[in-house]
C-alpha cells in the first residue's frame, strides 16, 4: 500500500474533536473512542458512589446525565455510614428515616441538624465533605470533678444548646473535665480532632492564667498526648504568648499568694487570623470551641478514646465557664 495512502487511512476524521470519532486498529477493524456519556445512568452512579460527597456535588455540574446520576440513592446511600439506620432508629427523631424524600435529603439533614442519641446525652451528625461521623458528648455525659456539688457547679438549661442541660462553673480550684467514647462508634481510618465547646459568663475569672492542659488519646498514649490550651475568649494571641514567655510570677488566690513557674515551652504560633491555634474560636451556633488534640482512628481494636481538659497544678480559683460538651469530628487538613 502507498505510504501516503496508509498515513491518511489512520488519520482521524474531521470530527476527531468529538469523543465519538471512529478509527481503525492495526488489523483494519473499526473501533470507537471511549465516551462516558454512552454509559447507562446507573453505571455512572456506581462510579460516583466511590468518590466523596464533595466530588459528587462537583460532578453534578458536568452535564444533566451526571446531575441525575449524582442525585441517585445509590450514590448517597454509599456516603451514609453502614449503621445509620440503627443510629437514627434510637435517636430523638426516628421519623427522619421515613420523612426524608431521598438519601441525599437524609444526608443533608444529618449534616445540618445533629440528632440526639443515647437518651439525649450525645448528639450525632455527619461531616458534609466526607460523610464521616461526628459526635458531641454533652456535659451530662462527661465526668466533671465536683460536678454534682451545687456549691461548685450548677446545671442550667440554655436555649442555644442542643442539649437539655449545660454545666456552669461556679467556683473551683481543681478543674478537670473528661469525656470517653468507644472508637468503634467513630469512622475508621479517619483523623479526628476533639474540641471543648463552651462559653464564658461576663464575670468569669481565673481561666486566663495559668492556661489549661488537654489530653487526647487511647491506652498508654493518652498521657503522652498533652498540649496547652487557653480558655479565655478576650485575650488575643499576643497576650497568650506573653504569658508563655514570663518568668516566675505571683498569683493571688483565695488561699493567699501562690508562686507559679512559667513552663519552658516555645510560644504558640498564631494563625492567619491572628488567633492562637491553642486558643478559642467562635462557632456558628453561638458557642466557642478550643481544640484539645488529634486522634487517628485506625479501628483495629475496640478501644476507649479519652479526652480531658484540666488545670489542677496552680490551685487558683476559677468561675464562669459554661460547658456544653466535647465534640469529636473529622479534621480537615488545609
Amino acid at each position: 500500500m502507498d505510504p501516503v495512502t496508509n498515513q491518511k487511512r489512520y488519520q482521524p476524521s474531521s470530527s476527531s474533536s468529538s469523543s465519538k470519532a471512529a478509527m481503525e486498529n492495526n488489523n483494519g477493524n473499526e473501533i470507537q473512542e471511549a465516551n462516558i456519556t454512552l454509559l447507562p445512568e446507573g453505571c455512572i452512579a456506581n462510579v460516583v458512589s466511590f468518590t466523596t460527597p464533595r466530588d459528587a456535588c462537583s460532578l453534578s455540574l458536568v452535564s444533566s446525565l451526571f446531575k441525575n446520576a449524582s442525585l441517585s440513592d445509590t450514590v448517597w446511600d454509599s456516603f451514609l455510614p453502614p449503621d445509620y439506620h440503627a443510629i437514627i432508629s434510637q435517636s430523638s427523631d426516628p421519623s427522619l428515616l421515613s420523612s426524608s424524600s431521598s438519601k441525599k435529603h437524609l444526608f443533608g439533614s444529618l449534616c445540618q441538624k445533629p440528632i440526639l442519641i443515647d437518651h439525649g446525652k450525645k448528639s450525632f451528625a455527619l461531616d458534609k465533605w466526607s460523610g464521616k461521623k461526628c459526635y458531641m458528648l454533652s456535659a451530662r455525659d462527661l465526668n466533671i470533678t465536683w460536678g454534682s456539688t451545687p456549691t461548685y457547679w450548677k446545671w442550667n438549661s440554655d436555649p442555644h444548646s442542643r442539649f437539655g442541660e449545660v454545666a456552669e462553673l461556679l467556683n473551683v480550684c481543681w478543674l478537670e473535665i473528661t469525656g470517653k467514647i468507644s472508637t468503634n462508634l467513630l469512622s475508621p481510618s479517619t483523623l479526628y480532632s476533639a474540641y471543648l465547646v463552651f462559653k464564658l459568663k461576663e464575670r468569669a475569672h481565673g481561666l486566663l492564667d495559668p492556661p489549661a492542659e488537654a489530653i487526647v488519646g487511647v491506652g498508654a498514649e493518652t498521657e503522652r498526648n498533652r498540649r496547652t490550651v487557653y480558655l479565655d475568649t478576650d485575650a488575643d494571641s499576643s497576650y497568650r504568648m506573653s504569658l508563655r514567655r514570663q518568668g516566675p510570677v505571683m498569683l493571688r488566690t483565695r488561699g493567699g499568694l501562690a508562686r507559679r513557674i512559667a513552663e519552658a515551652e516555645p510560644p504558640v504560633a498564631a494563625g492567619p487570623s491572628g488567633e492562637s491555634e491553642n486558643g478559642p474560636k467562635k462557632r456558628g451556633d453561638g458557642w466557642v470551641e478550643v481544640e484539645l488534640g488529634e486522634f487517628f482512628n485506625e479501628n483495629v481494636n475496640d478501644e476507649e478514646l479519652v479526652v480531658s481538659v484540666l488545670e489542677v497544678k496552680q490551685g487558683n480559683w476559677k468561675s464562669g465557664l459554661v460547658v456544653e460538651g466535647i465534640e469529636i469530628r473529622p479534621k480537615h487538613k488545609i
